[in-house]
């Protein structure tokens, strides 16, 4: 996977954090606010203000985490106020490239070759994983944010006041509840499911898919009587464990030996899935193509030969892109 060093770039492999035989994600190493006024973000955080055309998102169309933020942008409505640039699937020794042979859009801000070229050209010195997504400030030439959870956060409130649609996703009344949700989703499925894949003891695999599937299945009963996990309408909470759900069958089952059930196993998951790909904006945001090649192509400890599976076939592949 690879870091960076005292502002230099390391390549390394994807089980590199998976010390003692267990993986460990590393936290965010960029966690500044952007708020309507440009006040100080909810726990203090230093915040800037919101504008059109001044932020900007670098993403993966592979990557779960930065998944989310695509899709609160576009419910959002924020399209034309805050610009895109998509790196190519492949991760290998030098990390997120701008290569543009796959469908990445290379980086029209700065010309950037790699990421963790933006990285060093945020933070001088800069020690930490390379990771997206990145939201940019083209103003100030720096790195608001690399956390997803709270990027998605950011798009839900502070462009309110400047044309996004009225759309809350983390409403007063059922915070406590998401939060809830949320932690125990991230800890057991979204990030259950690189446990499970980037173990490398037998007790550390099997350590984490247990907690995994005994989530799934309380989803499931939970789904059964309800269309969305808080309340009666969609909120974050949904939109991150969908980023998982989406890519489940067609990569976790087989390239994380994730495989006790998938997701078309699990009725109201599956039922689940395709509501929110019967939402044009959400489906957009789905790239199959780029999913499938990030993981088999670029995880060559876990799958040397680097070849791509032509399968599984999957009923809502034809809603989405690459698909």
């Amino acid at each position: 996977m690879g870091k960076m060093i005292d502002g230099v770039w390391h390549a390394g492999k994807v089980t590199e954090d998976a010390a003692g035989g267990a993986f460990k994600r590393q936290d965010a190493g960029f966690r500044e606010w952007i708020t309507a006024d440009g006040d100080a973000g909810p726990n203090g955080q230093p915040g800037r203000p919101a504008a059109n055309g001044r932020y900007h998102l670098y993403v993966s169309y592979a990557c779960p985490w930065a998944h989310r933020t695509l899709i609160g942008r576009a419910l959002k409505g924020l399209e034309e106020a805050i610009g895109v640039s998509v790196v190519d699937p492949v991760m290998l020794d030098h990390g997120w490239t701008f290569d543009t042979a796959r469908g990445g859009t290379g980086d029209p801000l700065h010309g950037s070759d790699y990421l963790w070229q933006l990285y060093a050209r945020a933070r001088q010195g800069y020690t930490g994983k390379v990771t997206v997504p990145v939201l940019w400030d083209r103003e100030r030439d720096d790195i608001v944010s690399n956390e997803s959870a709270e990027i998605i956060r950011m798009l839900g409130t502070a462009w309110d006041a400047l044309g996004a649609r009225p759309l809350d996703l983390y409403p007063a009344v059922h915070r406590d509840e998401i939060d809830a949700v949320n932690a125990r989703i991230y800890d057991t499925v979204n990030n259950g499911v690189y446990k499970a894949g980037f173990a490398t003891t037998q007790a550390a695999y099997e350590a984490a898919v247990g907690p995994l599937f005994e989530t799934l299945d309380e989803l499931e009963e939970r789904l059964s009587t309800r269309d969305w996990l808080v309340g009666d309408a969609m909120t974050e909470a949904d939109i991150r464990l969908f980023t998982t759900l989406v890519r489940f069958d067609p990569v976790y089952v087989g390239h994380f030996k994730c495989n006790v059930r998938r997701i078309a196993d699990y009725p109201a998951l599956e039922a689940y899935l395709e509501r929110f790909l019967a939402d044009p904006a959400i489906a957009d945001t789905v790239h199959l193509d780029h999913i499938k090649t990030h993981y088999y192509a670029s995880h060559r400890d876990l799958n040397p030969s680097g070849i791509v599976p032509v399968g599984p076939a999957l009923p809502w592949a034809h809603k989405v892109r690459g698909g």
